[in-house]
């Protein structure tokens, strides 16, 4: 294992550190809008336009990395989100604000695809699963440590804006000293999200809804933990609670999904989705050790739900389409992800603290719901022996929302992929 780490080190230290400047940024912002007096609603449209730019990062930004490279795009972006950092404790304005969270959101992603794709082309499919779930885990300490940066500064100050841009700088050198050889150059993608959607309508609704959810609760968490009176340091830990939730039950809960027709599987997380949220009204985190175990359990359901959508497509799927399908459910997924805020602030500017809950009461009601009308349409059809595993998918085939048009194997002729015996044979009839 340490061999084959070692060619990846200095750029899994940058995403450490890109991570750790992004936990921050996003935990941040939002609790020092609201110390500027800024409503929620406000609020949400800085996390819709962070999303909606994140989305449009994925379109854009491999074009300029097939233009001038991996490491030169790599820095320009972390470069602009350390100025966007910057500009923020600059300019205390919420329509600036958002033009700012939009630089960020852009670069972020375009961030995340060089990582990914850089990473896709370095392993092996003996090694893969092993080094992204180094990977995984590298993304998860960076978020939760940076979290936790806050309690040690002054949101009210330029402080903790300064020591975010200087680790966002600090992330540059790892990568550009390495003497790792770039990638290839990348070949963009073709999406058929209509064809998709004809194919597995309950993926592609099912990653809608679950944009909308982890874009309600990413974007405006924060001012739920302010509205239940919590203080910095404990913001920090409900949010890290709840993505600890998420990575336990990740593997768990989409293995089962093997066994069982998908949908089932997301029909049980939408009911334990509702049932949580409706606790979540009774138990907040202000209430100690119950609030925190809610939150706990409500991560565990609402970080894995999209892996479920994406494995359920690509049940279906030739070994060509894996990066297709994942990206046509990543553009639903950040449509969703730029609703989200929308819907959860008005909820909040409305019903207070319990806004959050009640927006998670009913998009997990509509994932849940959606999957069961499906089921009720059209039973299970039968999957080949060649049908990808959960595990298999969530490792080799790399379904992250940001790499899709950034992995070297998407390099496929389009005759290769018109003519194919799952579209051939099974489109029609697999409609789930």
């Amino acid at each position: 294992m340490p061999a084959q780490l070692l060619p990846i080190t200095a750029l899994l230290f940058s995403t450490l550190l890109m991570l750790m400047a992004g936990g921050l940024a996003g935990l941040l912002l939002p609790i020092r809008a609201g110390m500027e007096g800024w409503s929620t609603i406000t609020i949400g449209w800085m996390g819709t336009f962070y999303s909606l730019a994140f989305t449009a990062g994925c379109l854009v930004v491999p074009i300029f990395v097939r233009n001038v490279g991996h490491v030169r795009v790599f820095t320009v972006l972390l470069t602009i989100l350390g100025m966007s950092l910057l500009l923020h404790s600059l300019i205390i304005d919420p329509i600036a604000w958002m033009a700012f969270r939009g630089l960020a959101g852009f670069s972020l992603a375009g961030g995340y695809m060089v990582v990914e794709s850089w990473l896709n082309e370095r392993v092996n499919n003996d090694s893969r699963g092993m080094i992204f779930s180094v990977y995984m885990i590298t993304t998860m300490v960076g978020t939760m440590s940076g979290q936790y940066i806050l309690p040690f500064g002054d949101p009210s100050t330029q402080t903790l804006f300064i020591i975010c841009t200087l680790i966002y700088s600090f992330a540059l050198i790892p990568t550009a000293l390495s003497r790792a050889e770039s990638p290839k150059p990348l070949t963009q993608v073709s999406l058929d999200i209509k064809g998709l959607y004809k194919r597995s309508p309950a993926a592609v609704v099912g990653s809608l809804v679950s944009g909308i959810i982890a874009g309600a609760w990413n974007i405006l968490a924060p001012i739920y933990g302010q509205m239940n009176g919590l203080d910095n340091l404990s913001i920090a830990t409900m949010l890290v609670t709840a993505m600890i939730g998420g990575a336990i039950f990740q593997y768990p809960l989409g293995r089962f999904s093997d066994f069982v027709d998908r949908r089932y599987v997301m029909v049980l997380s939408g009911i334990i989705g509702v049932i949580l949220s409706l606790v979540l009204m009774l138990f907040s985190p202000a209430d100690g050790l119950s609030g925190y175990m809610v939150i706990f359990l409500m991560g565990a359901v609402l970080f894995p739900i999209y892996s479920l959508n994406v494995a359920h497509a690509n049940d279906y799927a030739e070994a060509n389409e894996f990066v297709k399908i994942s990206g046509g459910l990543l553009i639903v997924y950040g449509i969703g992800n730029v609703i989200g805020p929308q819907i959860a602030a008005r909820m909040m500017e409305s019903f207070g603290k319990t806004g959050m809950p009640v927006t998670l009461i009913i998009c997990f009601a509509a994932y849940g719901l959606h999957a069961l009308w499906r089921i009720s349409l059209r039973e299970r059809p039968a999957i080949s022996d060649q049908k990808t595993e959960f595990k298999y998918q969530a490792t080799k085939n790399i379904n992250t929302p940001e790499s899709y048009q950034m992995d070297p194997r998407s390099d496929v002729p389009e005759e290769e992929t018109e003519e194919t015996p799952a579209e051939n044979s099974s489109t029609e009839n697999i409609k789930d």
